[in-house]
């Protein structure tokens, strides 16, 4: 609060100059503003069919952009509206218009004075750029001339930036484009010129690029069908050179034989062993001669058995060579009947004993003697085609490799191209499709804008008070002069006794201001002020003697010192003051000393024996580079103070400043109490600082401050002194 409050204080003390600053701010403001002509705008609207469904071709199958992607191509098409070339564009129209129609402006002081063919000239060279699309060239002398014929007349790429706007209409599909000017005539002109140029040199861009784009793509879908070709070939050749159809089903198909003849050839195991084993317990069942005399007769009946077996042989070959065919099938059935047949008339021979009844055993061992052959036959011609079709198999895997190899590269070629053919098929398609810019609203000329000369008026009133405001707060803030007792006291860490106000009017008369009543009032307030010092001091003092010291020199120490003297004269006491200031005795100047301190201290001069109450007595000095123990040693100073105790009630000595030597120092180790003056408005530097620290050395003797010169503004509230305690 207190800061706050000194601020306040400071800006009171500026009230002048805060309302006399913005004032004649507001004077200047005015009398420029004045004569301002009016402002029209014209806006003119572009769709860009960009989130716009209805601009979007069916033909064209593609997601519309979305979020960022349309603040980008919203970006991009404002940007582009700005580009210099733009600009020049419509500031040739602009040129080209006054030099053949009416004029938008007056002609400036540089058109006026062009001659003739200068001007035949400058067309020349407008039209030419403006039919080019080109600008000018500032690095040319006469090109350089021309443009600055531009500036002359407001119409440059600068000026017109200055004026145009160009944004999106909220999250619209349409670009707002606006121009301010004092001619409703020349904006309107303007937004349609840069519109339409825009849309023009945007369409030729966009068309220029997908020509661009479809001819690229069209060589690219030629290489990309060689490609194509070239892999395709590749493949069929190296079938037909290796005599390959399908791998796939060829494979499956060797696969599914190999399991069917090796499943085959398993039960072929099974009915060999089956049958031998029958056929070896059938033999078990003949004595040795029945074996012998059936072997005999049998090989003679066995003949026509045999050559059908082996016919049946062959025919069991066939079928298995030709993939078990149901034809072959059919010749085996038959061939086997007959067979029976044949086993069975030759049983109807008695080849055996009459009288042993076994011809049953007989026809049962011969049908599974011929069964055993049989199946031997099959399996060793099925193990002949399972080693062929393994054969078959194992030389398939190479070819396999090879061939999905290259069926792999005939599919990313094809996909490659499709993909080619495709974009080629999208950027044919939008290349025929017309550019989705249009002008859905031309520009017209508007009404003039409301005026905005009072408004600045105002706002230059108050930009230049809170300008003002904002330079006194920077000088308040890096400010760290003392103003107040409480920053004395803060910053020093040494209580203050009180302040004295600075003094307005004539010279101080002391001795009137305590005898006869005081109608001035900084005078009256001096005087409250020394009542409030003294009461401080005499509060507590413990001893006599009281030296009035500072840092730094005229401060105030003399009129504190004589002050304070009076001040207790008027508590009926005697008081001494002494002019202990030896390079600046002012004390000893203005008054009429009739003793000096030199003269006292050497013993050669003696004071009255009785001195009067209520009075005030001045020992003086001669001035000089001299110091008190210069004058006398420490022994008899302290001896002569103890006389000057028994004769006065106070004595007041003004000490030199700290800053000027010792000579303050050796006064100050012959008193009691140590009063110091620091003067208001000035800063703590770090000069001052071991002087601060010097004082707080002597704390049983240092009293406090008395800041002196205090400003009336700073003062205002209690009248006197303020204590403040560090």
């Amino acid at each position: 609060m207190e800061e706050i409050a000194k601020f306040l204080r400071l800006l009171k003390k500026h009230r002048l100059t805060l309302i006399i600053i913005p004032l004649i701010a507001v004077i200047i403001t005015y009398f420029l503003v004045r004569n301002l002509p009016d402002s029209y705008t014209s806006q003119a609207r572009i769709s860009t069919g960009i989130v716009d469904d209805t601009q979007q071709s069916e033909l064209i199958d593609g997601l519309a952009p979305r979020g960022q992607q349309v603040n980008q191509e919203f970006s991009n098409l404002m940007e582009m509206m700005r580009l210099k070339k733009m600009i020049d564009q419509v500031s040739y129209k602009l040129i080209l218009h006054d030099f053949t129609e009416k004029p938008f402006r007056n002609y400036s002081k540089w058109m006026r004075e062009l001659p003739e063919s200068s001007k035949k000239h400058a067309l020349q060279v407008y039209r030419y750029k403006y039919d080019r699309f080109e600008g000018l060239n500032l690095w040319d002398k006469d090109q350089n001339g021309l443009y600055r014929l531009l500036q002359s007349m407001n119409y440059d790429s600068q000026a017109i930036l200055g004026k145009l706007k160009v944004s999106r209409a909220g999250d619209s599909d349409f670009i707002n484009v606006e121009f301010e000017s004092e001619n409703p005539e020349l904006s309107a002109f303007v937004v349609n010129t840069l519109s339409s140029e825009f849309i023009k040199y945007y369409t030729v861009l966009v068309k220029t690029n997908q020509r661009r784009a479809t001819k690229f793509l069209a060589n690219l879908l030629k290489e990309k069908k060689r490609d194509l070709d070239s892999a395709v070939d590749s493949l069929r050749d190296y079938k037909i050179r290796n005599r390959v159809l399908n791998l796939d089903e060829q494979s499956s198909q060797l696969y599914s034989q190999i399991v069917d003849y090796s499943n085959r050839k398993q039960d072929i195991f099974k009915s060999i062993a089956s049958y031998t084993g029958a056929l070896n317990e059938i033999d078990r069942k003949f004595e040795p001669n029945e074996r012998r005399y059936l072997e005999s007769v049998y090989t003679k009946l066995n003949q026509n058995i045999l050559s059908t077996r082996e016919e049946l042989r062959g025919l069991y070959d066939l079928y298995i060579q030709n993939d078990f065919d149901p034809q072959y099938k059919n010749s085996i059935d038959s061939l086997q009947n007959i067979m029976s047949a044949q086993i069975s008339r030759t049983n109807d021979l008695y080849i055996t004993n009459p009288l042993a009844a076994k011809q049953e055993l007989v026809q049962q061992k011969m049908n599974l003697e011929i069964q055993l052959d049989l199946s031997r036959y099959s399996m060793n011609t099925i193990e002949t085609q399972l080693r062929n079709l393994n054969s078959q198999f194992d030389q398939l895997v190479p070819h396999e490799a090879v061939v999905q190899a290259l069926e792999r590269d005939a599919e990313v070629a094809s996909q490659e191209y499709l993909n080619v053919l495709n974009r080629y098929n999208q950027s044919n398609m939008e290349a025929g499709l017309s550019v989705k810019l249009n002008l859905v609203q031309t520009a017209m000329p508007g009404m003039a804008q409301p005026s905005k000369k009072m408004l600045l008026v105002i706002l230059s009133g108050i930009l230049t008070l809170v300008f003002y405001l904002v330079i006194l707060f920077v000088l308040f803030f890096i400010d760290n002069s003392i103003l107040s007792a409480r920053d004395l006291a803060n910053r020093t860490q040494i209580p203050v006794l009180g302040r004295l106000m600075s003094f307005r009017g004539p010279d101080i008369d002391l001795k009137n201001i305590w005898e006869q009543p005081e109608k001035n009032k900084y005078a009256r307030d001096f005087k409250e002020s020394l009542r409030s010092i003294r009461f401080e001091i005499e509060k507590d003092l413990k001893g006599r003697i009281v030296s009035v010291s500072s840092i730094s020199p005229s401060e105030g120490k003399t009129l504190l010192a004589l002050s304070l003297s009076y001040a207790f004269k008027m508590t009926n006491k005697r008081v001494l003051l002494i002019d202990g200031n030896f390079q600046n005795p002012n004390i000893s100047r203005s008054t009429k000393a009739g003793i000096y301190l030199e003269d006292y201290f050497e013993g050669s001069a003696e004071f009255d024996e009785i001195i009067p109450e209520s009075s005030v007595t001045v020992l003086a000095n001669r001035g000089g580079d001299s110091s008190v123990l210069e004058i006398a040693d420490d022994t008899t100073i302290l001896k002569r103070f103890s006389q000057l105790r028994d004769k006065f009630d106070l004595i007041i000595i003004e000490t030199p400043s700290l800053s000027a030597g010792n000579q303050a120092k050796e006064w100050l180790s012959f008193t009691d109490a140590i009063v110091a003056v620091f003067e208001a408005g000035q800063s703590i530097t770090d000069s001052k600082k071991p002087y601060i620290e010097y004082f707080k050395n002597h704390d049983e003797k240092l009293m406090g401050w008395v800041l002196n010169k205090v400003q009336t503004e700073q003062a205002k509230g209690k009248i006197g002194a303020e204590t403040v305690a560090a």
